[in-house]
């Protein structure tokens, strides 16, 4: 299975798109596009994935991906519907020469980095995400002027991580995406059954030891682990759905009430209960 290209279009009368709240955590939208792409979201927590590189965030998240990195949308598997702005934009969105001329010039090597992928922490995601959050409320003008200000922002800071994800150029990278897309698929078909680690390296054409190796290696988790993230994350969703304790369990692929209650302790530092009287008492 292939990463989805996307094709974007920019909003009328702007030289970039703006998306609010794509409602798509029920979805694995697993898709690349040639345009830059920064995103905003803000969660309880929730994965990132883009290209090569999964890592948790928890509260909120900032990423700036350049072209044709493929990724995972932020809000997948998210608990309920959250907070996000997407801003996609061209490579020469406001011209081939604009990013050339001195004043320009880092934010120009922020769009260089962003090639491999940047996420950005603390005082700079807080202050990024406020400004990203007030854009649809402006006229097209003070959109651009305000998105200029968080490039700015963001080039100057030095609370940045790249993520040294790779873009869709080569066979080789190709298919270790794909890889990656078929173990998603295949645990997001499967997690209410028993999964053997066997069969999953079978499908990848690999020993048993060659995929654990290759798993932990492409997303610094154990497969194990991975999977009980996931799990988790679907019995966080059905005990919002007034399921209780034990169908949660039972639904998201548990046989065993003991064992769901630590894993799920050991994820969100809380028992399943806790969780479900907290969410409750927030309505």
């Amino acid at each position: 299975m292939k990463a989805k290209f996307e094709t974007i279009q920019n909003d009328s009368e702007s030289s970039f798109r703006i998306l609010l709240t794509p409602n798509l955590n029920d979805v694995f939208y697993w898709h690349f596009h040639p345009e830059y792409e920064i995103v905003y979201v803000e969660a309880e927590n929730g994965l990132r994935h883009i290209g090569d590189h999964i890592s948790k965030y928890e509260g909120s998240d900032i990423a700036l991906i350049g072209p044709n990195i493929p990724h995972l949308n932020f809000d997948y598997g998210v608990k309920n519907t959250v907070n996000t702005v997407v801003i996609q934009m061209k490579e020469h969105f406001l011209g081939e020469h604009f990013f050339s001329i001195p004043e320009m010039n880092a934010i120009k090597n922020l769009f260089e980095k962003s090639k491999t992928g940047l996420v950005f922490h603390g005082a700079t995601k807080n202050l990024a995400g406020k400004k990203l959050k007030l854009l649809t409320t402006l006229p097209h003008f003070e959109q651009l002027l305000v998105l200029l200000e968080v490039f700015n922002l963001l080039a100057n800071s030095t609370e940045i991580e790249n993520l040294k994800a790779k873009p869709i150029a080569s066979i080789s990278v190709l298919k270790a995406q794909q890889r990656l897309q078929l173990i998603y698929h295949y645990i997001e078909a499967n997690y209410q059954n028993q999964i053997d680690v066997n069969v999953v390296a079978q499908k990848c054409n690999l020993s048993t030891p060659a995929f654990c190796r290759y798993f932990k290696k492409a997303t610094h988790f154990t497969f194990t682990d991975f999977l009980n993230q996931f799990r988790i994350n679907q019995s966080k969703k059905l005990l919002l759905q007034d399921l209780n304790v034990t169908e949660a369990c039972f639904q998201s692929g548990y046989a065993n009430i003991s064992y769901f209650n630590k894993v799920f302790k050991k994820i969100t530092g809380e028992n399943p209960s806790n969780f479900k009287k907290r969410q409750n008492t927030q309505v």
